[in-house]
């Protein structure tokens, strides 16, 4: 017989829900089965449904969660400011874009070909956060730049958004390296 799950207040059991829903939705899409994600949460099935109404609503819930800012913002504010800016960037851009595809992937796996309506004004905050947190990075170095910061952060961000997904960029994304190398350096040689 299988040890009963440790009781869970309903938002820590929906919050641990949602965590093992997001894996099984890579493998399986929107087939998961609530028998999947209740032998993965360790409870049995009829626990989802004391905290979601359906499967589809514990999905739908996973499925905004990864379009959370998450630790993302974490990851930027451990990236040392001392670092020389090649670095830096390299070490923003490489965070950056393994939260892209993770959400790309995600967004492949449940057939999804745009992100879901959310918060406007707390996805906003989310992007002003991580805006400002990479202006942060760059302003040690603002007197180096050919461009305002802000319009740098700008190009950081976009050009990692085409160059990661699969789509945008004919199969061939780069790596964090190569984005930050054609910002920085762009495509012509150095003249002497």
């Amino acid at each position: 017989m299988t040890p009963r799950a440790p009781r869970m207040e309903p938002d820590d059991r929906r919050a641990a829900l949602i965590a093992v829903t997001r894996p099984l939705l890579y493998q399986h899409g929107r087939n998961v089965t609530t028998r999947l994600i209740a032998e993965a949460a360790g409870v049995a099935e009829g626990t989802i449904f004391r905290v979601f109404g359906s499967k589809d609503e514990l999905v739908e819930a996973a499925i905004a969660q990864a379009f959370e800012p998450g630790e993302l913002p974490a990851r930027v504010r451990g990236i040392d400011p001392a670092l020389p800016l090649e670095q830096k960037l390299v070490a923003y851009v490489t965070a950056l874009q393994q939260r892209y595809l993770a959400v790309f992937g995600l967004m492949a796996a449940v057939g999804m070909v745009s992100p879901p309506q959310h918060d406007h004004e707390a996805h906003e905050a989310g992007r002003r956060t991580l805006r400002a947190l990479l202006a942060a990075l760059l302003e040690p170095d603002a007197a180096r730049l050919r461009r305002p910061v802000d319009e740098v952060v700008h190009l950081i961000n976009l050009l990692t958004f085409s160059a990661s997904h699969h789509g945008i960029s004919d199969g061939r994304p780069l790596t964090p390296t190569q984005i930050v190398d054609a910002l920085l350096h762009g495509v012509l040689l150095e003249e002497d």
